[in-house]
């Protein structure tokens, strides 16, 4: 059976592996619903080559842009907003849907979703960390497959397998280092957008890149682990692994650990998260293993990725504060990609933000929502 997809964040890096992997597997998935921000352009090349009825840009919200667009791609059933895009997941016909939307923007989304009872294929880390205690709840209600895209929950995911959580230890989450895992720290102060959006392992989107020099996506990738797994934080690392081979370890009670391994390729996980419980032949993603180098691990340093120290603090207590820091991050980055702030300044900010900013055990998704909003125009304003 041809499965369908619906692939939100189809631009991004995220949404061109996926691409990748729908061409060399069209025997088993097809696309039917696409998704952008606002690449207009690449988005309609998209539904031509993959003859997509459906497509959605979240991000233009001008009216005139709007029916301009739409005249020059008559042929396409294009529609504007996040509101068309959360209608569409509701009444389009689609069997699995991959959340790839950048950061928070993509919550309502994974709601969305998951009340159509499709597969979810996530991600985006953003839904579990903000809002955690209410989607995995509607996730086991609607009994929804929820497949994780992340290379570290995918490599968990895989070395756990029908294990019982009972019988796992730790779960070992590694780390690149990103960007500026070598460089000396009296350099931070110095380090440009340019600098921070060159990773040394992987090709990935501007935010994902950004976190990974910060550390802040070990951070949030902890906070996703705690729901995929159901282990309580103690049981949950992170370590430094700079050659990005070994995408997370399971730890098992016996003493046995099981880790899976790959060339730093997004295709595999996006791939095996289309394909489970099967595994479809492919070739997208070679790994030879004589030609590996060593593989090196090492303790995160505080004093060269303080927030994912702070986003540990701030997971530990739950509640809107994972909201708050994650929508503070957000605010931060682009303060710094408009070279408004240092490098440094990313954490100072997380930090203050979090220190003044009340908690909420339970918020609800609306509370959430409202929360992320003003933190985030609450610090840009603040910067001018």
């Amino acid at each position: 059976m041809v499965s369908k997809l619906a692939l939100l964040g189809a631009t991004g890096s995220i949404g061109s592996s996926t691409l990748a992997v729908l061409r060399e597997q069209p025997s088993h998935i097809t696309l039917s619903l696409v998704s952008a921000h606002r690449d207009a352009q690449k988005l309609a090349a998209i539904c031509r080559e993959f003859s997509v009825p459906t497509a959605i840009l979240t991000g233009i919200t001008d009216p005139a842009e709007q029916t301009s667009l739409q005249h020059k791609y008559p042929g396409l059933k294009l529609y504007f907003g996040e509101e068309e895009l959360l209608k569409a997941l509701r009444d389009e016909d689609y069997d699995v849907a991959l959340n790839a939307i950048s950061g928070s923007a993509g919550l309502r989304a994974s709601f969305a979703i998951a009340e159509k009872k499709a597969r979810l294929a996530l991600a985006n880390k953003e839904s579990l960390v903000m809002a955690g205690h209410l989607l995995m709840p509607l996730i086991e209600a609607n009994q929804v497959e929820l497949l994780p895209v992340d290379s570290e929950h995918s490599a968990i995911f895989q070395a756990i397998g029908n294990h019982p959580a009972g019988e796992v230890s730790r779960i070992h989450i590694t780390a690149s280092g990103g960007s500026f895992r070598d460089l000396p720290l009296e350099d931070f102060t110095r380090v440009t957008p340019q600098q921070a959006l060159k990773h040394p392992n992987w090709s990935m989107g501007a935010k994902v890149t950004l976190d990974s020099a910060t550390m802040f996506n070990k951070a949030l990738e902890v906070m996703e682990a705690r729901w995929l797994f159901g282990l309580p934080y103690e049981r949950i690392s992170a370590v430094l692994h700079p050659q990005s081979v070994i995408h997370s370890l399971v730890e098992f009670v016996d003493g046995s650990i099981l880790a899976q391994l790959s060339a730093p390729d997004m295709k595999l996980p996006i791939l095996y998260a289309l394909s489970w419980p099967q595994r479809w032949p492919s070739s997208l993603v070679p790994t030879d293993l004589l030609s590996l180098s060593r593989l090196d691990f090492a303790p995160i340093p505080p004093e060269r990725f303080p927030l994912f120290y702070l986003g540990l603090e701030v997971a530990k207590s739950g509640g809107l504060l994972t909201t708050v820091l994650n929508s503070a991050n957000e605010a931060a980055l682009r303060l710094f990609l408009e070279e408004k702030i240092t490098f440094p300044q990313i954490h100072h900010i997380c930090s203050a933000t979090v220190e003044t900013w009340p908690n909420k055990p339970e918020p609800s998704l609306e509370e959430i929502i409202e929360a992320n909003r003003a933190v985030y125009q609450g610090i840009i304003e603040s910067h001018g």
